[in-house]
């Protein structure tokens, strides 16, 4: 068996999560909720972040273990999707099987974006809440075989001006808040880690940023009902960043983008509504074009 064909059929275990409204409350903060917004951080009339669906079952990183034939050391996370199927639960009990989706080999020296997704279901019921997808770039894993070929592109940020700009900030403290989520990696706490792993002090994990945006674009259309999110991974971002939040209303939803210290951090935004409609309080009076939001 080829080792793309072992990589496909690798069995993972299925993941079993229990959660409840402290844990739903936890990554409301992690993701930079504040205090007076009271749905999201307080037990009465709770609703949960749509981007919470990301740390349900969440399977960690199984990149870096031994039977997985991947060099974790020279993978990155490129890309984020989650589909919901009606409101997540405020508190359940969940369960997902990840799998290796697809694999779109670049060549020996090149890498290869793997793929990897999961239904995230209700124990009790069967119901499927959310299908989450995972783009990686194993940047050493080139040549693992298979039909090659291009993967879907990514979706495109409108050429016209912004509809809206807004300033997205993080708190210094928010990758200590979002590891306990269940990403633990050393290279979000640890600043030994992080400079040898090129920085000059912990990086904010990329889905407490992506968190953050998810939580900026509810917050900004509070009649929608979000069903799909997704959007790339370009820059890192610090903690105590503020992101730049660039926002296109579209037919079914919203393109957006973020820039961060002057680089596009978060690109190719996609964010679908459950019902096809738009509209929604602006973030500021005013638009700033795309070359003055390049230049902030």
């Amino acid at each position: 068996m080829s080792r793309y064909d072992r990589l496909l059929a690798h069995p993972f275990a299925p993941v079993d999560h229990r959660y409840d409204s402290r844990d739903t409350i936890l990554y409301a903060l992690g993701v930079g909720a504040a205090p007076d917004a009271l749905d999201l951080v307080y037990e009465r009339n709770l609703r949960a972040i749509p981007a919470l669906a990301t740390v349900l079952a969440y399977p960690g990183n199984w990149y870096a273990r031994p039977e997985i034939d991947l060099d974790d050391q020279h993978t990155v996370h490129g890309s984020e999707r989650f589909e919901l199927f009606g409101e997540l639960p405020v508190a359940g009990h969940v369960t997902a099987t990840p799998r290796i989706a697809e694999i779109h080999d670049k060549g020996q020296g090149r890498g290869a974006l793997v793929i990897s997704e999961r239904e995230v279901r209700d124990v009790a019921t069967g119901a499927l809440l959310a299908r989450v997808t995972q783009r990686a770039f194993c940047r050493a894993d080139g040549g693992a075989g298979g039909p090659g070929g291009k993967p879907p592109a990514p979706a495109p940020v409108p050429l016209r001006p912004a509809d809206r700009v807004c300033d997205v900030p993080t708190a210094l403290n928010a990758a200590a808040i979002y590891r306990l989520m269940g990403d633990d990696n050393p290279l979000h706490i640890d600043p030994d880690f992080a400079r040898k792993a090129g920085f000059d002090r912990p990086i904010l994990h990329g889905l407490s940023s992506y968190g953050h945006l998810c939580r900026a674009i509810m917050q900004l259309y509070p009649d929608k009902r979000i069903r799909v999110m997704d959007c790339r991974f370009t820059a890192p971002v610090f903690p105590g960043d503020t992101l730049v939040l660039e926002i296109w209303d579209m037919p079914d939803g919203v393109a957006f983008r973020a820039h961060c210290r002057g680089r596009v951090a978060i690109d190719n935004g996609e964010l679908l509504f459950a019902a096809a409609e738009t509209g929604g309080p602006g973030c500021k009076d005013e638009k700033r074009t795309q070359a003055e939001t390049e230049t902030s």
